[in-house]
């Protein structure tokens, strides 16, 4: 069964080479450019994975990924943060909204597809 991912980010440009690399993995995808739309997507489709920016307008990462957690649907669904943040902080915040893990930009293709398919039952 294909595995679908839902790509979080403001910027097409990451969007579109996660996508790439995602489908290249054959992955299905869907995409939001921040975490509020990411939340109206989430109401009616079913993802096997979550990878989010952090820093976001309308409704950041860390805000997206609390509010994800609320929902029955993705409670318990991989959420990976790919982010220009690497602070040691940010990360714990992250840990603590209920991120799974943390990737920091720029990232390698084969990297992140590995990274998935280790949070991936």
């Amino acid at each position: 069964m294909v595995k679908t991912a839902l790509i979080v980010d403001d910027s097409l440009t990451f969007r579109q080479m996660v996508a790439l690399a995602l489908t290249d993995a054959q992955f299905a995808v869907l995409e939001a450019a921040n975490g509020q739309e990411a939340l109206d997507k989430l109401a009616g489709a079913r993802v096997d994975i979550i990878i989010s920016d952090v820093n976001m307008p309308v409704m950041d990462g860390l805000t997206f990924v609390k509010q994800a957690r609320m929902r029955p649907q993705t409670k318990t669904t991989p959420i990976l943060m790919l982010t220009t943040e690497s602070q040691v902080e940010m990360k714990q915040q992250g840990k603590a909204a209920g991120a799974t893990g943390w990737i920091v930009k720029p990232f390698k293709a084969a990297q992140l597809v590995q990274v998935v398919r280790d949070l991936l039952p």
